[in-house]
């Protein structure tokens, strides 16, 4: 094994030496500091040391023994999770930056809020609840599909719906060769050319809506998110973002909140 220069902290023998923790990338983005990509980025820059010693890589683990300063400074104690949320206008994507210049949902965040990672998506055509949080492992747990948690839409759509075929989605359905889970679909009332539906979904998957509607014949024009699990939009005005309160996040994640066990 080659050697590590004088004064770097080679990744290899960190995982040789000690196998628990966290990859330092991830404890650097727990504490708010930066994303992991860029965490990565800053390793590779040599921002980074761990007790005392530049590291090459990330791959090293960090422990709660283990001292972690970036451009000289000691690393900031890691957050408790937080959790927001947002009432998305169409028009606004929900990446973090854009190659084109359209506009995000961190475009129009407080410029005192933490940096925060959206829990799903919603396209830029769509609009209503989108949930951020400050913990991207918070975040990954929640949307999964195991979770169970229901995600809620409020979806006008082009053409006349046929009842029973929207009866029939509560079995599932293939669109393309891909296989969607049960969806709720109620036919809320008839306007013009349009209609107004109600669908219920638990996985949400990449503009399923969208696709399994077309599939039916339907053309989506507006979608509007209305509850993700027991978090609702309700009154929450187009563009504006507001914090869970803490005990409330408590009350409704319990061990959700929790780290998963190795």
């Amino acid at each position: 094994m080659p050697q590590p220069r004088k004064g770097t902290y080679s990744p290899a023998m960190k995982k040789i030496e000690d196998r628990e923790g966290d990859r330092i990338a991830k404890v650097m983005a727990r504490a708010g500091l930066c994303s992991r990509r860029e965490a990565e980025r800053w390793i590779a820059e040599r921002r980074v040391k761990v007790d005392g010693k530049v590291i090459d890589g990330p791959a090293v683990l960090i422990g709660p023994g283990n001292r972690v300063h970036v451009d000289g400074k000691p690393l900031p104690a890691a957050e408790p999770p937080r959790l927001w949320r947002y009432h998305k206008p169409a028009g606004e994507i929900t990446t973090a930056r854009d190659p084109q210049g359209r506009p995000t949902v961190f475009d129009n965040l407080p410029s005192d809020m933490p940096r925060t990672v959206t829990i799903g998506r919603l396209d830029i055509g769509s609009e209503g609840l989108l949930l951020l949080t400050n913990d991207g492992g918070v975040a990954r747990r929640l949307e999964l599909p195991a979770t169970g948690w229901t995600r809620r839409y409020r979806v006008r759509v082009h053409g006349k719906p046929d009842e029973a075929a929207l009866a029939r989605l509560a079995k599932g359905v293939t669109v393309e060769g891909v296989r969607y889970g049960p969806i709720r679909a109620v036919l809320d009332k008839l306007q013009g050319s349009n209609a107004w539906l109600t669908m219920s979904l638990t996985e949400g998957k990449n503009r399923e809506i969208r696709k399994v509607c077309a599939h039916l014949g339907l053309d989506v024009n507006r979608l509007i998110r209305l509850a993700y699990g027991p978090f609702q939009l309700g009154n929450l005005d187009r563009g504006t973002v507001e914090e869970v309160p803490r005990r409330a996040l408590r009350e409704q994640l319990g061990q959700l909140l929790e780290p998963p066990k190795p």
